[in-house]
């Protein structure tokens, strides 16, 4: 129930700023965690990111004052964060799908986001494995795009990049420069998070003393302490889900900054795969 407690603390905290500021710092604080993990947390058990639930809070909150009230359209986009018309207005129809304006027509049809809260819900009738590891610094190199911070977009965009690095010859370079068989697979990385997105690598270690062409970029990986989750199955996606949905929850570690890894192992036709975070104990 602590947990729930502080969740919905935050969502209150939300709720009542709308019109206002909104702090990340102190919705995390509110929540008990760190801002970059509430950040990294928060779209895994909602399915949206931070700043796209709270866009949808504030539109559909001008969508029901641009309807029942007389308010000017102008001041409706300045209560709720827009700092002119246009800005609000191209908004306003991404999700409505109408201008403001058009809001007070009778009969129109408009989108309503209702309030988030958190309540009880029944898991973990299936286990999860993890261990706990402290690893000194260390350095990947491989190829890189950036991907949208939305999970349901990343979840698409992911397996395309994977498919244009194997198709433009990367892996297969990459694979040859560490002598390793072609269909070898690698691993990735996830880190640079912003609100917008994020950069996934396609990556190895790389070896003492091995030239990499310029096509290539390195990752520096400092000191960290890592939770890393097995997966047999290779169901990372699901995974992800489950390790903030259930794992942090319950846990006495929150994610600290620094990149993550999908760290997969074994050939194209026979794959394992693990999940890789660095952590902190609350």
């Amino acid at each position: 129930m602590d947990w729930l407690d502080r969740m919905n603390s935050a969502m209150e905290y939300i709720e009542t700023n709308l019109a206002d500021n909104i702090s990340y710092d102190e919705i995390a604080q509110r929540a008990c965690c760190s801002t970059y993990h509430f950040q990294r947390m928060f779209p895994f058990i909602t399915g949206v990111s931070l700043s796209e639930y709270i866009r949808r809070r504030r539109l559909t909150l001008a969508a029901f004052e641009l309807q029942t009230t007389d308010a000017k359209v102008i001041d409706v986009a300045m209560k709720y964060g827009y700092d002119s018309p246009e800005a609000f207005a191209r908004a306003f129809k991404n999700l409505h799908g109408i201008i403001p304006i058009s809001a007070r027509n009778k009969g129109v049809s408009l989108k309503a986001y209702p309030r988030m809260s958190f309540h009880i819900s029944i898991k973990g009738d299936v286990e999860m494995n993890y261990r706990i590891e402290q690893r000194g610094s260390f350095e990947m190199f491989g190829v890189y795009g950036l991907i949208n911070s939305d999970q349901k977009t990343a979840f698409s965009e992911v397996p395309l990049f994977r498919k244009k690095c194997d198709d433009d010859g990367s892996v297969d370079l990459m694979n040859e420069l560490l002598g390793r068989f072609h269909d070898t697979v690698l691993h990735a990385a996830l880190y640079d998070h912003t609100r917008e997105s994020f950069k996934y690598m396609v990556c190895y270690n790389l070896p003492n003393g091995l030239e990499i062409p310029e096509r290539f970029t390195k990752l520096s990986v400092p000191p960290l302490t890592w939770a890393i989750f097995p997966e047999p199955q290779c169901d990372l996606q699901r995974l992800w889900e489950r390790i903030y949905s259930e794992w942090f929850p319950t846990s006495e570690y929150e994610q600290v900054e620094g990149p993550s890894f999908e760290m997969y192992y074994g050939m194209a036709s026979n794959v394992t795969g693990e999940i890789w975070i660095p952590v902190k104990k609350k």
